[in-house]
Order: C-alpha cells, then structure tokens, then sequence
C-alpha cells in the first residue's frame, strides 16, 4: 500500500517546514515530492521511509520512465 508524503506528515501532526528541518531539505523540496513533480534521490527516498518508520515501497510506486535502465 502506498501512503503519500501529504498523508503521512498530517498524521504525524508535522507542517511541511518540520518535515523539511527533519530531513535536511527545503520546504520546497517537500511540496514538490508531495505534488509528485519531483523524484527524490535514494538517499532522500530512504530518509522519509525511515523516518516514518516505513519500508521505500510502501511510501513510494516506482515508475518506470525515460531513464529506465
């Protein structure tokens, strides 16, 4: 099952600025994630998973695209 970043930060009661300080990045990096106009890296994917104590899969579906190898 698949939970979105929106979802999970609201159920943890975070704004999206204590989301980004958590993870060390913007604030507009978290919006752009949450809205899906931004992949994150596998270190970025990793850290939100962790932190919401979730396995990558279960926050992110990947999609195979233009880069697929």
């Amino acid at each position: 099952m698949e939970h979105g970043i929106k979802e999970l930060r609201a159920s943890f009661g975070w704004t999206q600025e204590q989301l980004s300080e958590k993870l060390g990045v913007s604030r507009q990096a978290i919006i752009s994630v949450g809205n899906g106009r931004y992949k994150p890296s596998l270190e970025l994917a990793y850290k939100i998973a962790r932190l919401f104590k979730l396995t990558i899969e279960e926050v992110f579906i990947f999609e195979k695209g233009s880069n697929e190898v």
